[in-house]
């Protein structure tokens, strides 16, 4: 690929959205942007473990699942020498670029897909077009491909310009899960980070349209509750089982009867519920997965603290045991003014944009906030920012897509950002 080159942006972001790799089996998808930087005059590259602080990861998926999806990357055609780097689902990378004196910029991007089926209709442009995934039931549903590729190309717009400072890209697995940002942030390539801008497309803005600063960032976590009781003949002897879907039924009525709070808003959602093997069998195991949500991450932990209760209390009220464990968190975050700033003033000569939003929520959860949490405490200022793009249908569904001229339009708007922000320090 060739800095700076639409048709080679182009190409990239379609190989990587034949390529869905969901959280932390994201092989191909790292393997490929590595390659990438590999081209690149960077002064340092971390990769997989090298990027992340290990222990912080959530929700990482046995062994069997991650070597079928570390296998699929080299059927793919991936570096093998760097999926080996990779194993055990040690995805992600950061790119490092020291470009002289100045300040430490950062900027953060997803490439974590989805388990949804992308649609094969004649109107589909990646269907239309030869694109469409090639792993059935997963898709880039949310633009993450794109993400990815406004990475690479505001690196190669920095470094071909008068930038002084360094520039550091995260490109973060596992956003999608709410899993990767706190194993990134917490990994030290953040520590020196002075400026932190990360990115979205869409979000029901269309195209030409830039948010400067989005703000209304839901914090969440994502649970797992696994209930165990004690099997018995339904019919014959019901009174010598432990009845866990009666639990587990208990504490989903209840989870949705957590008061709300008088702080602002907040959600609960059981996504995922079952158990039983039989009709004639008191039910031993059951489950559910779900997850709660606040406007702030004190409202968050307000509902975490009236789950966990709910959810022993259940347990205890039929007999049975809980365990329950964390598969995702992310906090809230709020964007710097002075960043956002800096958005708008460079948005606005840039060509393909169209109208300039101030501020915008983003009503849902994102653990880029992890990492701008990370530089804000150090007293560093973090930014996100929205690209508009003319996508036919909703985020998270089937016919989800981009309009790749916008991610042109997104690489400008990062770059010009970044290079104003190492020049003006606000």
């Amino acid at each position: 690929m060739s800095a700076l080159d639409d048709d080679a942006y182009r190409a990239f972001r379609r190989d990587l959205h034949r390529h869905p790799e969901p959280a932390w089996r994201e092989f191909y998808t790292t393997a490929r942007i590595v390659e990438e930087l590999r081209e690149r005059d960077l002064t340092a590259l971390h990769v997989g473990p090298d990027a992340l602080a290990t222990d912080d990861r959530m929700n990482v998926p046995d062994d069997e699942d991650l070597a079928d999806w570390e296998q699929r990357a080299r059927d793919a055609g991936a570096d093998p020498e760097i999926v080996d780097r990779l194993s055990g689902g040690y995805t992600g990378c950061v790119a490092v670029a020291d470009r002289g004196p100045g300040p430490v910029v950062g900027l953060r991007v997803d490439i974590d897909a989805l388990p949804v089926t992308e649609s094969d209709d004649a109107d589909h442009v990646p269907a239309a077009e030869g694109f469409r995934s090639e792993r059935e039931g997963y898709m880039h549903a949310c633009g993450h491909d794109a993400h990815a590729t406004m990475g690479l190309g505001a690196l190669d717009a920095v470094l071909d310009s008068d930038f002084s400072g360094t520039l550091k890209v995260f490109f973060q697995p596992g956003e999608e899960q709410v899993a990767g940002g706190k194993p990134m942030a917490e990994s030290g390539h953040l520590d020196d980070v002075d400026y932190l801008y990360a990115v979205h497309v869409g979000l029901d803005h269309p195209s030409g349209e830039i948010v400067c600063g989005v703000d209304g960032f839901l914090a969440v976590r994502h649970f797992l509750a696994e209930f165990t009781g004690e099997p018995s003949h339904a019919g014959a002897r019901p009174e010598q089982g432990r009845n866990a879907v009666q639990a587990m039924a208990a504490a989903v009525q209840n989870l949705y009867a957590i008061p709300r709070h008088a702080d602002g808003p907040t959600r609960v959602n059981a996504g995922i519920v079952g158990g039983g093997t039989a009709t004639n069998v008191i039910p031993e195991e059951s489950l559910i997965e779900g997850e709660l949500r606040g406007a702030t991450t004190e409202l968050a932990e307000y509902m975490s603290d009236h789950a966990d209760r709910i959810l022993e209390s259940a347990a205890g009220m039929h007999d049975c045991e809980v365990a329950v464990s964390t598969k995702g968190e992310a906090p809230s975050a709020t964007s710097d003014d002075a960043l956002a700033g800096i958005v708008g003033e460079v948005a606005g000569g840039v060509a393909g944009v169209t109208e300039i939003v101030d501020r915008a929520d983003l009503g849902g959860s994102e653990d880029a906030t992890y990492l701008m949490q990370s530089v804000q405490r150090r007293g560093g200022l973090a930014c996100y920012v929205g690209v508009g793009t003319d996508h036919p249908g909703g985020h998270h569904t089937s016919t989800f897509d981009v309009v790749e001229g916008d991610i042109a339009v997104g690489i400008d708007v990062l770059a010009g950002a970044i290079r104003t922000v190492a020049e003006t320090r606000p």
